[in-house]
């Protein structure tokens, strides 16, 4: 039986239709039993629909507080039997219930802890990268913890920032390493080869 996993997203959902492809051809050992979209009337709801994956939708302003808020979000992803829960593109700030901790990944589009926080996300990343100089980007797995982008790391993979680059063209190469860490980061929780002490994630070979 294929490992279930719960997917959020935000926006366009491709990362989500990254591990649905790798997740239809075998490379990645997952069934996704649930998606949840922050918003209505987005592309990734569409992804969902499509793929034939359970989806709701759960906006932060149906909800008075963050916790109530959280709880239905979570509550969704237990009923569905998810082990774990990946962001993709997934913009609200969550607060992790005792039972989800450890177990909430994300995918940002920068070397964290740099070009992270509230409001840095998608093209504003790219375009601060570039604005700020920066030789270097990449991508970066991280655990999700009650704060944006804060969570221990996982997992990076660096992308060379080009003279003449656009934050276009930076978000397609970035994308490009976001596709195939993701799913390795996943595996790898499937397999039961993350350890985790604190903000020190390490992640074992595959034997």
């Amino acid at each position: 039986m294929a490992f279930p996993i719960a997917v959020l997203v935000s926006g366009s959902g491709t990362t989500l239709q990254n591990l649905i492809d790798r997740a239809a051809a075998g490379s990645l050992p997952v069934r996704i039993v649930q998606v949840i979209s922050s918003k209505a009337n987005v592309l990734g709801v569409e992804r969902a629909r499509e793929a034939g994956i359970p989806v709701e939708v759960v906006e932060r302003k149906a909800f008075p507080t963050l916790e109530a808020f959280s709880e239905r979000t979570f509550e969704l992803c237990r009923r569905a039997g998810a082990k774990i829960i990946c962001l993709g593109g997934y913009l609200q700030l969550l607060k992790i219930p005792a039972d989800y901790r450890g177990k909430v990944l994300n995918i940002h589009p920068a070397l964290l802890p740099s070009f992270g926080g509230k409001g840095m996300y998608g093209h504003h990343v790219h375009e601060a990268v570039l604005e700020y100089g920066a030789k270097e980007s990449g991508c970066t797995v991280h655990l999700v913890d009650d704060q944006y982008d804060h969570g221990p790391i996982i997992a990076q993979r660096a992308v060379e920032v080009l003279p003449d680059d656009t934050p276009e063209a930076l978000a397609a190469r970035v994308y490009q390493q976001e596709c195939e860490l993701y799913p390795e980061v996943i595996r790898a929780f499937v397999d039961g080869r993350v350890a985790i002490e604190g903000r020190e994630v390490r992640i074992k070979p595959a034997t």
